[in-house]
């Protein structure tokens, strides 16, 4: 039931604030957060986001999990599992456009750009 509301209360959110759900960060920014996602995250969710310790990160799976959802687990962990919170290392913007990314499907790290 509590996950129910919170979607409720996060798909509220992302419609009031639509206008702050279109910004981006720099391109660089982009760059250096899909190698984060990559690396830091992939060591967990695996390293192509398919799933390990932590679950699969796939568009089919976060199917029913809006991007508000994803921001708010990404920036705040999840309490009582292995997900930290990483508000210390992300903008609320950089937490969001990652959230957007899993859900359409997270881009490849372009390697040349190192």
């Amino acid at each position: 039931m509590k996950r129910s509301v919170f979607f409720a209360v996060a798909a509220m959110v992302a419609v009031c604030t639509g206008s702050a759900w279109a910004q981006a960060p720099a391109p660089q920014r982009m760059q250096e957060l899909t190698r984060m996602v990559r690396q830091d995250c992939g060591s967990c969710h695996g390293m192509r986001l398919t799933g390990g310790l932590g679950p699969a990160l796939t568009p089919a799976a976060l199917e029913h999990k809006p991007p508000p959802y994803l921001q708010h687990v990404i920036l705040h962990g999840i309490p009582g599992t292995p997900m930290p919170p990483w508000s210390a290392l992300l903008s609320p913007t950089e937490a969001q456009w990652i959230a957007e990314q899993l859900w359409q499907g997270f881009p490849e790290e372009n390697r040349s750009a190192r």
